[in-house]
């Protein structure tokens, strides 16, 4: 099971030598991968009564390609890793760009995970429909896998039209892994059919089991097999109260994801009292120290 990090968008900050300082770190303990959310743009609830919404225009979300750009040219191993990249808000063939000149620049170190989103505020401001984007977003993955695979692609579909061109460089990996969030019915079909993996946002549970089983029962319908499907956790950094039985809790989760077949995990520090970025790293050190000899 690969052991990596979530990257501390909201709460690390603007300069750029705590982002390099994190990144390397990271590396240096041996975590396999960084990954981080997606938000281009922030609403303001105080002009929309009632709005309700995890994050507003307070919360700081660095650009993650830009971000992962910065971070492959002062790192040579860690993994960089979208999760989510909110792809019907953006343009197909810009973001097949993007994550193919991002391959290139870290050695094949991209794993580009995807979803539809919850926002229709970031759909208005960047020009997109918020309404198809689920349907949408098939149509998008087999651009994407196109431009990253063939030197010319000519394409005519519902909302894409290439006529014979193509992206150069090409990525290292042909095509780079998809991976999917979400996680109601529709999404788990898509992902059977589509996609390399998933990221659960439940925890290790009866509930996740039950997913991933009919995650598994789609792929086989839909041709393909299971295993070759991957599952990314999340293990809260804080959910235990004192430090010994938080370390037991880190044991327990990672312990429960590797029972539920999980192929990755991903340690989330975010909004659970930190103050500094220090205090983040600090907090995977010790994860480190615990958990490590289970990796």
């Amino acid at each position: 099971m690969r052991v990596g990090i979530v990257f501390p968008q909201t709460e690390i900050g603007a300069d750029p030598a705590m982002i390099r300082e994190f990144g390397q770190t990271a590396e240096e303990l041996g975590f396999h991968h960084l990954l981080t959310y997606d938000h281009v743009i922030g609403a303001n609830p105080a002009s929309r009564p009632g709005w309700r919404a995890p994050y507003t225009h307070l919360d700081m979300f660095h650009e993650p390609f830009v971000l992962f750009g910065f971070l492959a040219g002062v790192t040579k191993r860690i993994e960089f890793t979208t999760g989510i990249i909110i792809l019907p808000q953006r343009q197909t063939v810009l973001v097949a760009k993007q994550a193919a000149a991002l391959d290139v620049l870290s050695s094949g170190r991209v794993r580009l995970g995807i979803g539809i989103g919850w926002n229709p505020v970031e759909y208005e401001a960047l020009g997109e429909d918020f309404h198809d984007r689920g349907r949408r977003s098939e149509e998008q993955i087999e651009v994407m896998r196109r431009l990253w695979t063939q030197e010319l692609v000519t394409f005519d579909g519902r909302w894409h039209k290439i006529s014979d061109a193509g992206i150069n460089p090409l990525p290292v990996q042909r095509p780079i892994p998809v991976w999917f969030g979400g996680s109601d019915d529709r999404a788990l079909r898509r992902l059977a059919r589509l996609g390399d993996g998933w990221f659960p946002l439940v925890g290790p549970d009866e509930k996740c089991r039950e997913m991933i089983e009919r995650l598994r029962t789609y792929a086989r319908e839909a041709g393909r097999d299971p295993n070759s499907i991957g599952i990314e956790g999340r293990v809260a950094i804080g959910e235990a109260g004192g430090d010994k039985d938080m370390q037991q809790s880190w044991l327990k989760q990672m312990a429960s994801w590797k029972a539920l077949g999980a192929t990755h995990v991903s340690v989330n520090t975010m909004k659970e009292g930190l103050a500094t970025p220090k205090a983040h790293l600090e907090a995977l050190r010790r994860f480190h120290e615990v958990t490590a000899a289970d990796w």
